[in-house]
């Protein structure tokens, strides 16, 4: 597989030629049209997840697949009303589940392109366990985590990346949890994807989901999504025209500089992680540049932690990481496969017995 880089142009006749890793490929894959459903999208006003949603409606025709091949899992929240919304094979599933379930479909179907759906709660709370492995054993998914830093769907609670001190319907004295850093906890579980968004930036938000979706393996994205209900303005700081000091391009093969006129930038620091600087107090050639396809993760971690989990003032977007890897479940067929053939279809009370029972006497 060729590697994608930021920027890389994903065009239509590219991605139908074969179709997606062995997804059959569509004669004519359609608009955007065909993959809107007819269910009327019930989403606040001023939601996030719209715009999210129109980017993945807008760019699934160049994926080159049938509606047929391609299945949304997601679990419970209002990001997870997703499925309904696109003319595509799709399931509301349970809560937090929707990567165990999107796991034996992967595994099960490899004719399949696997999408989960997930917020900060359902994914980071109750599905904690089911995200670290799936990314772990890198199955064919891409996951979109929407993360609006809240729950929404019912109704304010603080949520596993609520900030510590905030006050909410579950936290009225104030939440005294320390808040997950969902890029730092990926990169951590190995995930071969990664990378962050926003809602709003609709270029770099379409972007990097084109590249997540070309990835063999589990692509995790990070959408920071506003809910203005709940937690209006959570992410004020990343949105509008004013955020040269706040947000981190990260570009691979490019030193990681940013602010007015490229006036702040990343370096290594003593002990192994990385700290901004102002540029104009050290050379060109100090500054780090990013390479996503770094097998060890190490700098990619250092650089999620520039993120104040807590305070947000600053935060790297763009893809972390981006590597290869024998997936999952291409490894199961695999398996399954050579033992067909060297056992034939086998017998099921054998299998079940193994090589280890023995038998008691009477």
């Amino acid at each position: 597989m060729t590697t994608l880089d930021e920027g890389t142009d994903l065009g239509m006749p590219e991605l139908r030629r074969d179709g997606l890793f062995g997804v059959p490929a569509a004669p004519d894959p359609g608009t955007r049209k065909e993959f809107t459903s007819d269910q009327e999208v019930r989403w606040c006003p001023g939601c996030g997840d719209y715009a999210v949603l129109a980017a993945v409606q807008g760019f699934l025709p160049e994926l080159g697949l049938k509606r047929e091949n391609i299945t949304f899992v997601s679990g419970i929240g209002c990001s997870s009303r997703f499925p309904y919304y696109l003319d595509t094979f799709g399931m509301h599933s349970i809560h937090g589940r929707a990567p165990a379930i999107a796991t034996g479909l992967a595994t099960a179907r490899g004719d399949l392109s696997v999408w989960v759906v997930t917020g900060d709660g359902d994914a980071l709370s109750i599905g904690g366990n089911h995200l670290i492995h799936a990314l772990r054993r890198n199955v064919n998914l891409t996951i979109l985590l929407f993360n609006n830093r809240i729950y929404g769907l019912t109704k304010g609670q603080y949520s596993p990346t609520s900030e510590t001190g905030k006050v909410t319907k579950s936290t009225p004295m104030g939440s005294i949890d320390a808040p997950f850093n969902p890029v730092s906890l990926a990169l951590g579980a190995e995930a071969t994807f990664v990378a962050r968004t926003v809602d709003s930036d609709r270029a770099h938000l379409t972007s990097v989901l084109r590249q997540a979706a070309a990835h063999r393996g589990t692509a995790l994205v990070e959408i920071f999504q506003n809910c203005p209900i709940f937690n209006d303005g959570a992410f004020d700081s990343f949105k509008g025209r004013d955020t040269e000091g706040s947000i981190i391009p990260l570009v691979h093969g490019q030193p990681v500089r940013f602010g007015a006129d490229g006036s702040l930038g990343v370096v290594r620091a003593p002990g192994g992680g990385v700290r901004i600087v102002e540029t104009s107090s050290v050379g060109d050639g100090d500054l780090l540049v990013h390479d996503a396809h770094a097998d060890d993760a190490s700098t990619a971690f250092a650089l999620s932690r520039l993120t104040d989990a807590g305070h947000l003032h600053q935060a790297p977007i763009g893809i972390f990481r981006q590597v290869e890897r024998p997936t999952y479940d291409d490894l199961a067929r695999q398996q399954v496969s050579t033992a067909r053939e060297s056992l034939g279809d086998g017998d099921l009370a054998t299998l079940i017995a193994g090589k280890d029972a023995w038998t008691v006497p009477a």
